[in-house]
């Protein structure tokens, strides 16, 4: 494991193979990817004590044998750059002021910019997991501005997921599952976020497939397309906690 701070925003990347993608002088410092939770935890208490750190985040998912929920928890919400603490979540429930959950916010910042309709719309979102696909939900259905769709949130346990899949005017395909998404299932003319990904050795791919291109009215790249969005985020989650805490 490694814990890195960034000009205030320290970042918790756990695991071997972990790497920075933002140009900014660091501070390195080892932790052994076996550390138990409450060893974790300790550095996630200096990082919450500390004044110089405005921000932070740990890396998920965490490697085999560590609690999860257990080091979430005991992130400080005030410092929590990923959006993902339980009080944070519980403010984007209830549509308070808080540091929102990068990728989700970066998907819709993406469909903004490029002016693709999502009020009134029906938006498919598939993939349920913590860090974009129930944010994400969440987040569509809001009343925030530009967003209030109808969402409808499916995964791989669903029998008729093509399906449903076709009725959506708005795809974001989040499960991790390679080439899940076809052009059978996309209702032509439909926007498609492809935001999952998943590795085949070193090759990294999409859960998108490249001939949905033919039938979407408007597509995102199928690799490199919502990870720099999430960076942006998170950095813009960072400066925000920065001027919240003076």
């Amino acid at each position: 494991m490694l814990l890195r701070r960034l000009s205030g925003l320290a970042v918790a990347l756990l695991g071997a193979g972990c790497a920075s993608t933002v140009s900014l002088p660091v501070v390195d410092v080892p932790i052994v990817a076996s550390e138990p939770s409450p060893d974790v935890e300790a550095v996630v208490a200096r990082f919450n004590a500390d004044p110089a750190v405005s921000a932070y985040l740990v890396q998920l998912p965490l490697p085999a044998g560590l609690d999860e929920e257990q080091v979430l928890l005991a992130v400080d919400p005030a410092k929590d750059v990923d959006g993902l603490h339980p009080v944070n979540l519980g403010k984007l429930v209830m549509g308070a002021t808080g540091p929102l959950p990068c990728t989700p916010a970066g998907i819709v910042e993406l469909l903004h910019a490029f002016d693709v309709p999502v009020e009134g719309k029906h938006v498919v979102v598939i993939g349920r997991g913590l860090t974009i696909g129930r944010p994400l939900a969440l987040l569509l259905a809001s009343k925030r501005p530009g967003c209030n769709a109808a969402v409808t949130v499916v995964h791989t346990g669903v029998p008729n997921l093509a399906e449903l899949v076709r009725e959506g005017d708005v795809v974001v395909a989040a499960a991790g599952r390679a080439g899940l998404v076809g052009p059978e299932m996309v209702k032509p003319g439909a926007a498609v976020v492809g935001a999952g990904t998943s590795w085949e050795g070193r090759k990294l791919l999409s859960d998108v497939q490249e001939e949905v291109a033919d039938v979407a009215g408007w597509i995102t790249p199928r690799i490199g397309g919502v990870g720099p969005m999430t960076r942006a985020m998170l950095l813009r989650n960072a400066v925000r906690a920065a001027e919240r805490q003076g």
